[in-house]
Order: C-alpha cells, then sequence, then structure tokens
C-alpha cells in the first residue's frame, strides 16, 4: 500500500509530518493542563495554612477593589484580606 498524501483517515502515516505553528511543549492537553496547575496551587495553599473564600460582588465593587490594590502595590487578595483583618478587629474590640 502506497502512502498517499490527501489520506487523512490514516494519521500514522503522518506522523513525522510536521505541523505548523509553536511545537508543544505539554504532552497534555490544555483543559487537563489547568486541572493539574489548580490542583497544584491547592496543594501549595494549603501547605501555607491558606484557606479558599469565594465571593460574589458588583461590577463597581470589583473596579474599586483593583483600583485599591494597585494604589497600594498589593494584590486584590492581600487587599481583601486586611479589609477582613479590620473588620473583625474592630468587631471584637467593641
Amino acid at each position: 500500500m502506497a502512502k498517499e498524501s490527501s489520506d487523512r483517515t490514516t494519521i500514522d502515516l503522518f506522523a513525522n509530518e510536521k505541523r505548523r505553528g509553536r511545537p508543544r511543549s505539554n504532552p497534555l492537553p490544555r483543559d487537563q493542563q489547568l486541572r493539574v496547575n489548580k490542583r497544584n496551587q491547592v496543594k501549595r495553599d494549603r501547605e501555607k495554612g491558606l484557606k479558599r473564600i469565594e465571593l460574589k460582588v458588583s461590577q463597581d465593587l470589583y473596579d474599586a477593589l483593583n483600583e485599591q490594590a494597585s494604589a497600594s502595590n498589593i494584590s486584590r487578595s492581600q487587599l481583601i484580606e486586611h479589609i477582613l483583618q479590620q473588620s473583625v478587629s474592630s468587631i471584637f474590640e467593641v
């Protein structure tokens, strides 16, 4: 059987064919890469003693938090943690 260049159903015959673009740097598909990266991030956070809290806020509050965080040269997460710590400490002072 001859190798027909227009036949795309027998992919194994074209294993050595070069593809256009940047070569893959990771053998896993993108969705699996994201899952692995997220799992590793959660593991690192757990080792640091961090817990995850998720909340939904309005776009205006989100923008205000971003602006304040960038003005303070800290991350939004650090800003929210600082605000929460101040609020909790003021509650317990009363």
